[in-house]
């Protein structure tokens, strides 16, 4: 419905000062003459008043002239509307051909903007794996490094017990040797004794045989004795040195392993860190696709735009124009024929 703000009077009289002009009435002009009004109230006002002048265009002219000039005037006027329908199918015809295009190539642009948006969803979900894998495969990344790094502090432990105990052994050799240096010189010191012992009591008694040989079965005894807690001694040494010697075996087969798996989990680390750059190139890649499909959509959605504005120019001037082509046919049919219809009025 029509606002109360312009009436459809002074529509009407905008449009009659425009025909008075010899221009074609629109919104716009018709806009321009009242200087206020709404678009929508005008092209309402517009529509009724195009209407009407459809509705009267059949009706004959009024009685009262002479018949030459209602004939003439009847003649015109069926060669204006006979021009006027013929130059309104042709705009129509015309008119419904682009609207036809436009249909086409808008429906055509909805295709494309459906493949478009369907190849995006689809690279934005290969994306989305892409980004889901490389956030697994850092995660995974971190847990090989803190591994590594935990292993490089297991080995570093190793090393420094590998040095411990090779100090600790070379210590016990050191021990030994020196024990080994003391028990010879104990026995030599022992024997020294016993000689002097003996030599006294071979001075002092070398009449008591007996005596003398008692002693010697002494210090043989003696010697012996020492001799066996010797040999204990360095079995237990040996012992201990067998036994410091396998712990040093098993720390060096320690050491070699961590060093083989430290070596196996930097070769992992390296792939993993190759995947990733890989990763992040195809990332990059897809995110460049994504933005030529963007463009590609933006100047799609711009073209709709632009047909619409087309479309919608095209359904409003053609009307317009061959109304505007049927008087201006109409005025220089009568400027041609005006003077030879003024002779016969003259004479009645």
């Amino acid at each position: 419905m029509a606002r109360s703000g312009v009436r459809y009077e002074d529509v009407q009289r905008a449009i009659d000062a425009l025909l008075a002009k010899g221009e074609a009435p629109s919104v716009h002009k018709v806009r321009e003459v009242l200087g206020t009004g709404s678009f929508t109230t005008i092209s309402e006002h517009l529509r009724e008043w195009r209407t009407q002048r459809e509705e009267n265009r059949d009706q004959p002219p009024p009685r009262g002239m002479p018949p030459a000039l209602q004939e003439l005037a009847e003649g015109l006027w069926e060669k204006a509307q006979a021009a006027a329908n013929e130059a309104l199918a042709h705009y129509r015809q015309e008119a419904d051909g682009r609207v036809e295009t436009a249909r086409e190539e808008a429906l055509e642009a909805s295709r494309r903007a459906e493949d478009a948006e369907q190849r995006e969803s689809a690279l934005s979900a290969h994306l989305a794996s892409t980004e889901q894998r490389l956030a697994e495969q850092s995660g995974e990344l971190a847990r090989r490094e803190a591994e590594r790094d935990a292993l490089a502090e297991r080995e570093a432990k190793l090393r420094r017990a590998q040095a411990r105990l090779e100090q600790q052994l070379a210590d016990l050799q050191q021990a030994q040797e020196r024990k080994a240096q003391e028990h010879q010189q104990a026995l030599a010191e022992q024997a020294s004794h016993h000689q002097e012992r003996l030599t006294q009591e071979e001075k002092r008694h070398e009449s008591s045989e007996s005596r003398l040989m008692a002693l010697l079965d002494e210090a043989r005894q003696e010697r012996q004795a020492a001799d066996k807690a010797h040999a204990q001694r360095h079995q237990q040494l040996e012992a201990r040195l067998e036994k410091t010697e396998r712990l040093v075996q098993e720390a060096r087969s320690a050491l070699a392993e961590e060093e083989k798996r430290h070596r196996e989990t930097d070769w992992a680390r390296r792939q993993a860190e190759e995947r990733t750059r890989t990763q992040q190139h195809e990332q990059a890649l897809l995110q460049g696709r994504i933005d030529e499909q963007k463009q590609l959509l933006a100047e799609q959605a711009r073209r709709l735009r632009e047909l619409e504005t087309q479309l919608h120019r095209c359904l409003w001037q053609a009307p317009v124009d061959a109304h505007r082509e049927g008087y201006e046919r109409a005025d220089e049919t009568e400027d041609e024929k005006g003077p030879a219809n003024a002779e016969p009025s003259g004479e009645e």
